[in-house]
């Protein structure tokens, strides 16, 4: 299998297998949705984080507002009155007037906080420097546990309007946000290798050639944004072996031309009592123990 580390931008992302006589539109395909998805795990992740802190979302029209708003206008968190954790919560208000401040127990708080722990673990990108996939398989996952958790906390459900439920469900609407930025539309999505573009409808081979056991750098661009950088000419641990290489060189050169400076000091003709000894007839005399 072809490996390949894929990368967004400067960053590298996940290392994905293929094959050299895979399509260059599946690779792009599949590329884009390992992504995409690690994208969402976060982003859920996220959200969980401020779930065990304040509980389950506002109603919108909600958002915002002080108690005394809330109050005058008459409105009434119902989904919020439903949707209870587990084991009942304590309040802890969200100064963000986002959630209801309905915090779960300490128990169910750790049932989501490992669970996104291992979430993050099985989609991180440090999985790279240990040579581990993450594939569609390992992100599907990672979000069922991250459903599977909620669930057991909220037996109930979340709000239909809560984004955590949103995300789940795929009915997310990210416009406006940050995130939208970040999320690559598949049709939109190229692949780059050594400065070119990987046609679709060609195959891997036609760039990588027929060895199956190659791993090289692409990255995932997207269309109409400019031609992404070429990788450095070494790697930044590269870069400071070889400086660290050109130190100690440098230090060696200052030490011999230390060395050669000094030299003249161990000559017979530097030593000052060498005169003295020769009018004595003390030079070259071996003394033997008796």
């Amino acid at each position: 299998m072809v490996r390949l580390q894929v990368k967004k931008g400067d960053e590298t992302q996940f290392l994905f297998d293929t094959s050299v006589e895979t399509s260059v539109d599946e690779v792009i395909s599949d590329v884009t949705t390992i992504y995409n998805g690690r994208l969402k795990v976060s982003r859920i992740c996220y959200e969980i984080e401020e779930l065990i802190k304040h509980g389950t979302m506002l109603p919108h029209d909600m958002m915002g507002l002080t108690d005394e708003q809330v109050e005058e206008l008459r409105l009434r968190d119902e989904w919020g009155e439903k949707c209870c954790p587990m084991g009942g919560w304590t309040m802890n208000k969200d100064i963000v007037g986002r959630r209801n401040g309905k915090q779960p127990n300490e128990k169910m708080r750790e049932v989501l906080k490992k669970t996104i722990d291992e979430a993050r673990a099985m989609t991180s990108k440090k999985l790279v420097q240990q040579n581990i996939l993450v594939t569609q398989k390992t992100v599907q996952t990672a979000l069922d546990n991250l459903r599977g958790a909620v669930t057991i906390v909220y037996p109930m459900g979340l709000p239909p309007h809560d984004v955590i439920r949103q995300e789940f469900e795929n009915t997310e609407d990210l416009s406006g946000t940050q995130a939208s930025l970040e999320v690559m539309d598949v049709n939109m999505a190229q692949l780059w290798f050594s400065g070119k573009e990987m046609l679709r409808g060609k195959k891997v081979k036609d760039y990588l050639g027929r060895n199956e056991k190659t791993k090289v750098i692409v990255k995932l661009h997207k269309r109409g944004s400019g031609k992404p950088g070429r990788e450095p000419i070494m790697s930044e641990d590269e870069r400071k072996m070889l400086m660290l290489h050109a130190y100690k060189r440098q230090e060696q050169f200052k030490k011999l031309e230390q060395d050669d400076d000094d030299e003249y000091l161990n000559s017979t003709w530097a030593d000052g009592g060498s005169l003295k000894r020769h009018f004595q007839g003390l030079n070259n005399i071996s003394w033997k123990p008796h």
